[in-house]
């Protein structure tokens, strides 16, 4: 891409954030392009439990977190590691996590996600729709294990700010457990079971579905490499590694982990870091899965998808250069053997990838100061599948000068500046 283009839209990015963007900008009369890096789905996209956790509405800073973290650092392989070449490096980022942990952060980032995750529900409810689409969201009912009465009763106030904001689930015991899932081992005794649980059955395929959906629609997907935006009279201009220059009237930015390389280029800090996940993708045949599992004391998903049994989850901060450390997918491969004893660990395939995570947990889903035609759509975190449809809807109202579904104001990319 040598010579300078112009173009309607461009999306930088194509994991499910950039796609879905692009599907509900195209809806709304605009051209559409979007670049892509390397590949459709090549990161997270691909690599994601396939979980549409709609009913995660309680962020990960609460208060006294930061009494639990010391216990989980001091363990290597725990559900929260950081990398100790990196830790300089984070220290911006835990500051605002611990800032965003007081009691008014807290409840202000509950209201925040509960509205992201209606509308969430909703979206992909029209999303369904598409027979292009429909045949990979499926209904598996989602149960969260707790290993003792006493862990359980600590999350029994999540599960009810959960309920207040419009979730349905139910208390199971160990006979109603042993029916949903055979075969776990018989500590799991408290669980909650959520009837309407849904999960893509395909993360990558649903991504890749979504993208040759756009094709025939109309979007443009060209792969490219953006380095550096700048604001233009008209809209917006991106340089690319290769030297290469496209223009358009609107940009959004939605690459994920490497979009605050893009931020800066326009003098916007935003503390946006990386958590990197990890993962074993075993066999179809290494256990009769039935559902998705939540092992909530641990921190770790156990899914049915299309491709095999998926095992992943827990948090390390590394960065995007530092190499793999796949002793942490072997971990959570261990717990799952310990409470699936029937689960056939040979024979996997591991997978990292990096979710792009903001302090508080909540996504930046705002317009550019320094160039306005420029709009932010990441730091999903765990939740960017979950909340694809509805970033794309605000994206698109955004665009189209439209009063956002959701009020925007704590999703600023610049929320950060005054604490």
């Amino acid at each position: 891409m040598k010579d300078q283009s112009k173009a309607d839209v461009v999306v930088i990015g194509g994991g499910i954030i950039g796609c879905m963007a692009a599907r509900y900008l195209i809806e709304a009369g605009r051209r559409v392009t979007i670049l892509e890096r390397s590949a459709i789905a090549a990161g997270a996209s691909a690599g994601n439990a396939g979980i549409l956790a709609f009913p995660e509405i309680v962020p990960i800073p609460a208060p006294g977190i930061t009494w639990k973290a010391p216990g989980w650092l001091l363990d290597p392989l725990g559900p929260l590691a950081i990398r100790p070449a990196y830790a300089a490096r984070l220290a911006p980022w835990l500051w605002h996590f611990w800032q965003a942990s007081s009691r008014a952060s807290f409840e202000r980032g509950l209201k925040v996600q509960a509205a992201m995750m209606r509308l969430a529900a909703a979206e992909y409810e029209t999303v369904r729709k598409d027979a292009r689409l429909a045949s990979f969201i499926v209904n598996t009912g989602t149960l969260d294990l707790y290993d003792s009465e006493k862990s359980f009763a600590a999350a029994t106030p999540d599960w009810a700010r959960k309920r207040e904001a419009g979730f349905d689930f139910h208390r199971v015991g160990r006979g109603e457990i042993e029916t949903l899932q055979p075969g776990l081992a018989p500590q799991f005794e408290h669980a909650i079971y959520s009837e309407d649980g849904l999960q893509v059955s395909d993360p990558a395929g649903f991504t890749r579905a979504l993208a040759e959906s756009l094709r025939e629609d109309g979007v443009t997907i060209t792969i490219g490499e953006a380095a550096a935006l700048e604001p233009t009279e008209a809209g917006a201009r991106i340089r690319l590694a290769d030297g290469g220059v496209l223009e358009a009237r609107t940009v959004v930015v939605a690459c994920g982990a490497w979009s605050k390389t893009l931020a800066k280029s326009l003098g916007e800090a935003v503390p946006l870091d990386t958590e990197r996940g990890y993962n074993t993708t075993l066999p179809a045949t290494a256990f009769p899965l039935k559902r998705q599992l939540y092992f909530n004391d641990h921190s770790f998903v156990v899914t049915p998808l299309k491709a095999g049994i998926r095992v992943g989850g827990a948090v390390e901060f590394g960065g995007l250069d530092l190499p793999a450390n796949f002793k942490r997918a072997e971990a959570l491969l261990t717990l799952a053997k310990r409470f699936l004893p029937g689960l056939e660990t040979e024979g996997g395939e591991q997978w990292m990838g990096f979710r792009p995570s903001m302090p508080d947990c909540l996504p930046v889903i705002d317009r550019s100061k320094a160039a306005p035609n420029v709009l932010y759509a990441f730091g999903h975190g765990h939740l960017g599948l979950t909340q694809s449809a509805a970033t794309a809807r605000l994206i698109a109202e955004l665009a189209g000068q439209q009063k956002p579904s959701v009020n925007l104001e704590n999703l600023r990319f610049d929320r950060f500046s005054g604490w």
